[in-house]
């Protein structure tokens, strides 16, 4: 500690920090895989803040009256609450959701930072981390634990059971909105955006290298971090859509809801066209060229599928192709299709497999590093490409001046990570 430290800590009322960063070391030791986290943030002494907050450039503020009443081992578990906030990239998340929802004042950010906080107690205490008082938690909104901050935002509104929470602020780093003693981004300390990735992927990496040490909560984020949502699954579900609304979605019929001309036929009960919701087939390129790690990054993009098509597994199949199409397995679980192939590329062949099928799907989704040859004529369905990015130059199909052709323009085609 330098001389200066020390002629604060012992000025009246100056912010203890022996206890605070004592406290930040409990933490540590009983949350490792949060270490990297837990020291990039940068203490500032702040009397405007209630206990402890956080600003999206992942300074802390401290409250020393809150430092001096609180315990060393709930203080750990305030270090860890706080710094959850920025890893789970909460202020990012409320700024999304109040413009995708049109969510605007101090009121819908106070139910943000309660959703946040619901996200992370259900399941961060325990385990050597005292667990705080006043903690906010689903069990005492009578919600589900387990749910994301989006998912609880959704079901609760500010009334009786939050009234005693007014006093609840963790600075905006939780909910996105500035508070009066934030330093801003030209502050001192802050860190920048590229600091801010390389400490979530440094805590990340801890995660997943020992997934048995970390909570459900915990893991799940990590895997997330590794494999964030891909832009590509919004234009997947807009060709879901598009393929639900078009001709011969509409092809069961049924008595459930009566047709509108029904009220040209008085007495006559007709049925009407019960939309279902469309069959989709995913290529999967598993040549050469394509590393294991994409291959992985493939499974899980086809559970994104499946939750684009309402979580009806049995409306999706999966076809792995190389130079030959493999066998046609329908979804169960992605961890368990093999992903057989390793040879050249030639996605033509797993397109006429697709189309083959009876019945025929309703949209084509290829994951391809697209170094193949691509189908003459348009499918009679819709094509979504998804392409595993490389470098100019790293084309190699036994011939230094191969140069794949570009996917069809009656594909829509974007970059997965």
């Amino acid at each position: 500690m330098s001389t200066e430290q020390g002629r604060r800590q012992d000025a009246p009322g100056a912010l203890d920090l022996d206890k605070l960063f004592a406290a930040r070391l409990q933490a540590a030791r009983v949350r490792p895989y949060l270490a990297t986290a837990l020291f990039a943030l940068h203490t500032v002494e702040s009397r405007r803040v209630p206990t402890m907050a956080v600003d999206r450039h992942w300074r802390c503020y401290v409250s020393p009256a809150f430092v001096d009443r609180t315990p060393v081992e709930e203080l750990a578990g305030v270090w860890v609450h706080e710094v959850s906030h920025l890893l789970r990239d909460h202020h990012g998340r409320s700024d999304r959701v109040a413009r995708e929802r049109g969510l605007t004042g101090p009121g819908e950010r106070l139910r943000m930072n309660i959703a946040a906080d619901c996200e992370i107690n259900d399941d961060v205490f325990g385990d050597g981390l005292v667990r705080p008082e006043d903690v906010v938690d689903p069990a005492f909104l009578r919600l589900p634990e387990g749910q994301l901050m989006e998912e609880y935002l959704s079901w609760f509104r500010l009334g009786p059971r939050t009234q005693g929470m007014s006093w609840l602020d963790c600075g905006s780093g939780a909910d996105g909105l500035e508070r009066e003693w934030d330093l801003g981004p030209d502050g001192a300390h802050g860190l920048s955006e590229q600091e801010r990735d390389a400490v979530r992927f440094r805590v990340a990496q801890g995660i997943t290298g020992r997934p048995g040490s970390a909570s459900k909560g915990w893991q799940r984020w990590a895997e997330e971090a590794f494999h964030p949502p891909q832009p590509w699954r919004e234009l997947l579900g807009a060709a879901v859509r598009s393929a639900a609304s078009g001709p011969g979605a509409g092809e069961d019929y049924t008595y459930g809801r009566p047709p509108r001309r029904s009220v040209g036929v008085p007495g006559v009960v007709l049925p009407s066209l019960r939309r279902r919701p469309p069959r989709v087939s995913v290529i999967i390129d598993t040549s050469g060229s394509v590393s294991d790690a994409e291959l992985g990054s493939a499974i899980l993009e086809v559970a994104a599928i499946s939750r684009a098509v309402g979580g009806r597994r049995d409306l999706v199949t999966v076809l792995p192709c190389d130079a030959a199409a493999r066998v046609v397995h329908p979804l169960c679980r992605g961890e368990g299709i093999p992903l057989m192939g390793g040879g050249g590329t030639d996605l033509r062949t797993g397109f006429a497999r697709a189309l083959r099928a009876r019945p025929r799907p309703d949209v084509v989704v290829v994951l391809t590093d697209g170094q193949t040859p691509w189908p003459d004529t348009r499918p009679p369905c819709r094509t979504v490409v998804g392409l595993f990015p490389r470098q100019p130059g790293s084309w190699d199909e036994d011939d230094p001046d191969y140069v794949p052709d570009s996917p069809p323009a009656w594909a829509r085609v974007v970059d997965i990570g």
